[in-house]
Order: structure tokens, then sequence, then C-alpha cells
């Protein structure tokens, strides 16, 4: 019984260093078997369309765990990692992604940055809707704040990509999909901007709808800026077409003879209705005002600036409202210029003349009625009347010499007179003025040419 105790107590030591060899050789042997086992089942589902994918192995044994976008990715996915060789068993712990009922997705942009949020069916399509965010958006900062879900409609990612397209024409606004529905709102970058967002919403994906577009375009402005010290009407802003463009630069160097027409305006959809009908009244009521500011906006005309003298300032707040067309909008802040200095009769027949020099009073054809484009001059005229307060002033009628003498004579008389009454509403006394019509007997130039007959049809002003 000794001995054998004896022979045991030398055993022990050499089975137990035994058990740690065979615990070393099992560890140094199972870890490379499992990284390998991972290895080969993570590139066996590299291809799924999977997320928060994760593949642990516990020996040869697999637990599997992800989100899918379909049962049958699920199942594809789980069949890969199966038939992995060496693989003894799969723990299933995939699931399908939840999903969206309904299916809601949005691109929202502000000054600074895109907004994405709401669902996305793919990792792939999130993906691309960011880069499409950041293309349409002018590389601004993209913020993501989507999660993925089943749910989408067909064609989703064309739709919701088309959508980001449109981004570089809001300055501000929301792009919605729900389900196969689109809703938009905000406001367009620039003119025309709504209009070329609502033609590129045509070509949405089969299926799709617009629930609503309420994006709303800049407001449509037209500026003219009458500046005395350097001769300038500066004009900026929007006009509807070429044919408008053209006309209101026309109307304009007639109503503004002694200024430079500086055209810095630009062609643009969007005008409101009666847009060019109410340029020529406003253009008027400007060319009256020694400084001004003409606004169009939308449906507004806001006028500013001095006028000449106190009545001019009176008939203009009163007037220019009355001409406009229904449903539109006038605003005047009309102060008057300090008087000039009173001048004597020699000065005031050369100021008289130097005016006259540069344009000539018009009238409506073969009537006496005073034609809107000289508003302008006739208040010019007017103030440089009140400048005169001792002279006393002939105005002299003239005529070409078409048609019968008895009936030019009368004309000449008769715009003669519509001259004067234009003073005398100006607060000059009537007996002042006396009104005379010469027909076509005191020509300037030969009636034999249209040139030479438009010289001729003129009203002077003879200082006494």
């Amino acid at each position: 019984m000794h001995g054998l105790f004896r022979w045991s107590s030398k055993w022990w030591p050499g089975a137990i260093a035994l058990v740690v060899l065979w615990a070393l050789a099992t560890w140094t042997s199972t870890e490379p078997l499992e990284g390998d086992l991972a290895a080969r089942s993570n590139a066996a589902v590299r291809d799924a369309v999977l997320d928060k994918k994760r593949v642990t192995v516990a020996g040869r044994d697999v637990s599997f765990a992800a989100e899918a976008f379909s049962a049958d990715g699920r199942r594809a996915a789980l069949s890969a990692v199966e038939s992995v060789p060496g693989v003894r068993l799969v723990n299933d712990e995939t699931r399908l992604a939840p999903e969206a009922t309904p299916f809601v997705w949005s691109a929202e942009r502000d000054v600074v940055r895109v907004t994405l949020s709401g669902s996305a069916p793919l990792p792939q399509v999130k993906g691309r809707l960011l880069e499409a965010a950041k293309a349409g958006g002018g590389n601004v900062e993209v913020a993501d704040q989507m999660r993925l879900a089943r749910g989408a409609p067909p064609r989703f990612d064309a739709a919701a990509l088309l959508l980001l397209d449109q981004l570089g024409k809001l300055k501000d606004g929301k792009l919605t999909i729900s389900d196969d529905k689109i809703s938009l709102s905000g406001m367009a970058r620039e003119l025309g901007g709504r209009e070329a967002i609502a033609s590129a919403l045509k070509n949405l994906p089969e299926g799709f709808s617009v629930a609503a577009n309420d994006v709303k375009a800049p407001p449509y402005v037209f500026q003219a800026y009458k500046d005395p010290v350097a001769s300038t009407l500066t004009l900026t802003g929007n006009v509807p077409d070429k044919s408008v463009h053209a006309a209101l630069i026309a109307t304009a160097g007639r109503k503004f003879f002694a200024e430079k027409v500086v055209d810095n305006l630009k062609e643009s959809i969007g005008a409101p209705a009666s847009f060019a009908a109410v340029m020529g009244p406003a253009l008027s009521a400007l060319s009256r005002l020694s400084t001004g500011t003409l606004v169009v906006t939308d449906r507004e005309v806001k006028l500013s600036g001095d006028a000449l003298y106190d009545a001019a300032a009176a008939q203009i707040r009163a007037g220019l409202g009355k001409e406009l067309p229904p449903n539109w909008q006038y605003k005047a802040e009309i102060t008057v210029k300090p008087p000039s200095a009173p001048v004597d009769n020699t000065v005031c027949q050369q100021l008289f003349a130097d005016l006259l020099t540069k344009t000539r009073i018009r009238f409506e054809s073969s009537k006496a009625d005073l034609s809107p484009d000289s508003l302008g001059l006739l208040d010019r005229l007017t103030e440089t009347a009140l400048r005169c307060p001792t002279a006393n002033i002939e105005i002299a009628g003239h005529t070409d010499a078409d048609g019968d003498a008895n009936a030019n004579q009368s004309l000449s008389e008769r715009r003669a007179q519509a001259v004067a009454d234009y003073l005398v509403r100006g607060g000059l006394p009537a007996n002042r003025f006396t009104a005379v019509g010469y027909g076509s007997a005191q020509p300037m130039a030969g009636n034999d040419t249209e040139e030479g007959k438009a010289q001729n049809r003129r009203i002077d002003f003879v200082v006494k």
C-alpha cells in the first residue's frame, strides 16, 4: 500500500502536464478554425442585400444576424451561410427589416443644408439619394436622417432622384413622397423655377402622381430709378418677353427726354396680368418727378420721390391709382423738392428754349389732347414758369401744311390752349398766358419730308 502511494505521487504531475498540453493544442487549433469559418461566412453573404450584418463563430457553430429586405433575401442569405464548408450548425438570428406604412420619404432644403428623412428601401438606394442630394443642392451640407425600411412603392428610387434634381431650383422648401403621391412646397430660387419644376414632374415614373405642388415663385419685380445728378433712368428687374422689353425701352425714351436710359432688364416668365398696360402710366408718373423710384412688384405699384411743384405732387398722388387696371394696388410717397431761385425774363426765355430744343410737346394724332409722353416735359415747363413771376408768356401753336388750312389754324389754337390750361392747373395765374395759333404759317422746315413736317408741328414759348 505504501508502494502504491509512492507510485501515484510520481504519476500525477505528469498527468497535469498532459492535460495542459491537450488544452493548449485544442485552443491553438480552434482559433484559426473559427476565424476561417467567420471569413468564409462573411464572404458568402458579401453580395446579399442586408443591413446590420453580424457573424460570430464558436467552434464550428455560426451565429448569423442581419436585417433582410425581403423574405426571399433572408432565406437566400441564411442558406449561403449554411452551405459554407465546415459549418456544423447555424444559429439563425436574422429578421426582416421593419415595414413602413405608409412609406414616406422627404428632402427638405433651407439656407445652409439639405436634410433627407423618412424611409429608404435599400442601402444602395440610400447612398444614391445622398449623392444626388449633394449634387442637386449645389454641394451644400447634407444631413442624413433616413432609416431603412421595407414597403417602398415600385420605382421609388427613380421618383426620389427626379425630385432631388429639382433641389437646385428651390431657395427653400420640402419634397415628399408618401407611397405613390408627391407633395412639394417652398419658394423657387428664380423666376421660372416654379414652372420648370412643374414641367419636370411630368416625367414622374409610372404609378406616381402629384398630390400638391405649393412651390411659390419669387416676386416679379421691375424697378426704375430717375437720377437727376447723373441724368439717367436706370431700369432693372424683369419684363415678360422681347416685345414688351423693346416697347418699354421705346416708351422710356419718349417720356424721359433729358435722361439716358440704362437698360439692365432681363426677360422672365411669371409677369402678372396687365403688366405691360401698367408700365405706361407708371413711367409717366415717374417722369414727372425730379428724382424718384418706381417699383412694380407682382400687382403693386410703389412710387416715391420729389415732385417739381405742389400741384404736381397732388396730381400724381391722386392720378396714377385711377389709371391702373383692376386688382392693382398703388402706394405713393411723393414730396416736393425745394423751389429753385427766381430768374429774370431773359433767363426764363433761355430755359424754355433749352427744354423745347431737347424735345417737343406731343399730342394725340390730329387732336389737341396732350400725350402722356409729354407730362415730364410739361412739368418742367411749369416749374420754369413758376420761376419767372414777372413774365407774361405767349404759347404759340404751329402745324405742318398737310390738310385744310382752316383746320390747321383751329388745331394750332386748341393745342396752344391745352398747354396753357396745363400750366394754370399747376398753380400759375391764367392772365400770364396768351394762347395763339399760327396754323402752318410759320414753318421751321420744309413740308416736303416727314422730318420737316415733324419739326413744324410744335409749341413755342415766347416770353414778353
